[in-house]
């Protein structure tokens, strides 16, 4: 009976247009298949489709989000100590939670282990989770362990707090609000370029160093991100609500165009305006890379991407560590990348897609 069941299944399987997942990318994906979720639960404000799901607790909100790392595909254990690894795998789900401005609580975590890993080494992993927690006031409350025949899988979920009207959503958005940017990008990729040329290196002729001076913050920036609680304080600090905001996981162009496609708007950024550090600027260089595309896709610096009202410039032109890029636009209008020169270029998605 299961045999019919399966001839009858890959039959009717046969003919159709078989369409690669590839093809979609990862929001596509989730795009396709969440179209038809609905819900009902009147105590679910938001579910898919941001930075965090929210739902109401009483007098105040709950945020929960989850997060997978893949060894393999989200990091290479050859460069990646476990010690940063485990705080990095807490840290990018926190920046989501600071990304709603709300403040994380708990995290839960779930591993998944191959033999090759010794109880020391999962006590290192560890060890960086701890520090995490410690260092954003965040407490361990539980997980699960499983083995796995091919690496390590860290999958962490993190849960925040905060109330209902001092949550940001990527949705809020207006024309002409202005379009900012929290520290500097295109750190961590360049990073990655240069930790994976090391580790090409180090394959080739194991007796040799990595060359890394003068390039510990890219560095840095790429195997221990830290989230910007710092930023979320200082806006709460000068009473600046952001109208849109989400953190910059998968590069500034992607990151902006979910602002615009839940905002419905437009925007138009300048390249001048985009903050790049000395040593992005340096690497690039040595990497004959384009230091703005390496900003606008590379991806994993985690900072916050926001707008705030017109009205609002002045306050935030005198905040340490913000910059502004740019302005929003209505519906209408396209989403433009003005070049130095000041040729105008539609802004696409070029970011990390982790399906391809």
């Amino acid at each position: 009976m299961q045999v019919n069941i399966l001839h009858t299944f890959f039959m009717a399987e046969k003919g159709k247009k078989i369409k690669e997942i590839s093809e979609l990318g990862e929001f596509g994906l989730i795009d396709h298949l969440t179209k038809n979720i609905k819900s009902d639960d009147k105590n679910l404000i938001k579910g898919i489709g941001d930075d965090t799901a929210v739902f109401k607790t009483g007098n105040t909100c709950t945020l929960v989000t989850t997060d997978l790392l893949v060894e393999g595909i989200h990091f290479n254990l050859i460069y990646s100590p476990l010690k940063h690894l485990g705080y990095k795998a807490v840290v990018v789900n926190l920046s989501d939670i600071y990304a709603m401005n709300a403040t994380p609580k708990y995290i839960t975590i779930s591993l998944a282990l191959s033999s090759k890993f010794s109880l020391n080494a999962i006590e290192e992993l560890y060890s960086g989770i701890l520090l995490a927690c410690k260092n954003y006031n965040v407490e361990l409350i539980g997980g699960d362990t499983s083995s796995s025949l091919s690496g390590l899988f860290i999958s962490i979920t993190a849960i925040g707090e905060a109330k209902k009207n001092d949550i940001v959503y990527r949705s809020g958005a207006k024309p002409n609000d202005l379009i900012c940017v929290s520290g500097n990008l295109g750190a961590a990729y360049l990073g990655l370029q240069l930790l994976e040329r090391e580790k090409e290196v180090f394959l080739s002729d194991t007796s040799m160093q990595p060359q890394l001076d003068g390039f510990e913050y890219i560095v840095e920036r790429q195997l221990k991100p830290e989230p910007r609680r710092d930023i979320i304080e200082t806006l709460r600090n000068h009473n600046i609500k952001p109208t849109s905001m989400i953190d910059i996981s998968d590069g500034l162009s992607s990151e902006l165009l979910h602002l615009c496609k839940n905002s419905d708007l437009g925007c138009r950024i300048f390249e001048e305006k985009i903050p790049v550090a000395p040593q992005s600027i340096a690497a690039a260089e040595m990497f004959r890379l384009d230091t703005s595309l390496a900003a606008l896709n590379g991806g994993e610096d985690y900072e916050l991407l926001f707008t705030v009202p017109l009205d609002k410039k002045e306050e935030i032109e005198k905040i340490p560590d913000i910059s502004i890029i740019g302005y929003m636009t209505s519906a209408s209008e396209e989403k433009f990348f003005v070049a130095k020169n000041g040729i105008e270029l539609e802004l696409k998605a070029q970011g990390w897609n982790p399906l391809k």
